[in-house]
This record gives structure tokens, C-alpha cells and sequence, in this order.
């Protein structure tokens, strides 16, 4: 892993003092969703090669696999490489009798969190992020959990992902936010008209996933076609906006 480091750019995500890579390496491909999971000695020369090229920043969910995907990250960060990432996991999103749940109570995200630090074979997390919000638990609860975990040392900086603008304040008030990740591209805007400009208010950092749109603006509306007939884009329900943008685009 010797030479190459510092070819991506270094930036601020939010105003809590977390330093990341301008450009992250989002690891849920590798193990879920898109086609079968990949081999793990490839995804681990991809992340060990993601690194040496100065991106370091990592984000993964226990939800991936379920689990594959933290395991395999810490496969990847062994031999001093924890040292050279700033990592980022997910908790709040489990199966339940092939149900998708979603779970945000104190007791849940202290598990959740103590399973993945096993899973990841670290100490401590650089952005923990709950994945979907419970609208069953007030997010003041579950945030007043993260504190106590941050103050712990467990975990540095705390995140959202897919939260309302109204959500993100309350959490906000009990501690500080470090980031939100939310789908942002070319085709997803919606966005911009209230969560990007309260996240800037706040000084929280905005994480975009599938800027690319889950590979169309990369390759194409024909993409579809080729996909694996057990890829999540594919199949599954959650992803009927997805195919019904690549129609659009495809006829513009």
C-alpha cells in the first residue's frame, strides 16, 4: 500500500471536526443488493487499492449481508489499515421473519452497536448512523442513546440517513448531527427544497448516495438489461422509482 495516498481531495463533513476523503467508497455492493455477493480477497484488494488512492473514507450497514459486509470490512482493516479510514456503519434496519424492520429503541442501538464493533473488529466507529428513522421511538430517545455511546468513546460522530428536515432538528437539539446521507444525483432533488438548506443551517455534512445513479449516468439506461436476475434494482419493490427513472431518461 506504499505510495498514491493523498490523490483525492481531504474535506470537513459537517462542523463536529470529522476530516474524511472527498470521495467515499460505499461498500454495500460488494456484499448485497447488487447481484451475488462478490468474492471477498477481490473486495478487499478494492478497498486496500480505494485507500492507497486517498479514499478512506468507508461506509458499510450491519443490514448489508445481512452482517457480510462489516465482516468483510474487517477482514480489510486488519494489519494497521483501521488507522488509515474514517469508518462509517449503519444500525435501525433488521429482518424479521423476511419482514424488513425498522428499529430505533436505546436498547436496540446499544446491541446493534456492540455486534457491529465485533463484526468490524474495531473499538470505536467514526460515524454511526442510524439507516431509517423508527417513528414508533421519539428520535429525541434515540439520540439521547448515541450521546451516551459517544460519551463512552464507543463511537465519534453520529449521523442520519433519510431524515426529515423537522427529525433532524429535534436529534440535532439533543446532540450534535455530523452528517446526513441521503440520495442525491442529477435525478433525485427533491432534497434540495428542504433538507440540503436545514442541514446547511445546522452545519451538518451531507453524504450523497448513488450519486450516480445506481450506475445509469455511468452506464447507461441498457444497463438494466444486463443486471443479475437477483439484483435488488431489478426485483426489488424499494426500487420501482429507480427503474421507472431509468424509463424516463431513456425516452428523453
Amino acid at each position: 500500500m506504499a505510495g498514491g495516498a493523498g490523490i483525492v481531495k481531504r474535506m470537513k463533513l459537517g462542523s463536529q471536526g470529522l476530516e474524511v476523503s472527498a470521495q467515499g467508497l460505499g461498500c454495500m455492493g460488494m456484499s448485497a443488493f447488487y447481484g451475488a455477493p462478490k468474492p471477498d480477497q477481490d473486495m478487499i484488494t478494492l478497498i486496500h487499492h480505494a485507500i492507497n488512492s486517498g479514499v478512506t473514507f468507508l461506509d458499510t450497514s450491519d443490514i448489508y449481508g445481512p452482517f457480510t459486509n462489516e465482516i468483510l470490512l474487517g477482514k480489510a482493516l486488519k494489519g494497521g489499515v483501521r488507522d488509515k479510514v474514517e469508518l462509517a456503519t449503519k444500525f435501525g434496519v433488521r429482518f424479521a421473519e423476511n419482514k424488513m424492520e425498522v428499529q430505533g429503541d436505546p436498547a436496540y442501538v446499544r446491541a446493534a452497536l456492540d455486534s457491529s464493533l465485533k463484526r468490524l473488529g474495531v473499538d470505536s466507529i467514526d460515524l454511526y448512523y442510524q439507516h431509517r428513522i423508527d417513528t414508533s421511538v421519539p428520535i429525541e430517545v434515540t439520540v439521547g442513546e448515541l450521546k451516551k455511546i459517544v460519551e463512552e468513546g464507543k463511537v465519534k460522530y453520529i449521523g442520519l440517513s433519510e431524515a426529515s428536515a423537522s427529525t433532524i432538528r429535534r436529534a440535532h437539539a439533543v446532540h450534535p448531527i455530523t452528517a446526513v446521507q441521503l440520495e442525491w444525483s442529477l435525478w433525485s432533488r427533491d432534497v434540495e427544497q428542504e433538507i440540503i438548506p436545514t442541514c446547511r443551517e445546522l452545519g451538518i455534512g451531507i453524504v450523497a448516495y448513488s450519486p450516480l445513479g445506481r450506475g445509469f449516468f455511468s452506464s447507461g439506461a441498457k444497463f438494466v438489461e444486463n443486471l443479475a436476475h437477483d439484483d435488488s434494482r431489478k426485483v426489488c419493490q424499494c426500487h420501482k422509482i429507480f427503474l421507472s427513472k431509468v424509463k424516463s431518461a431513456s425516452r428523453s
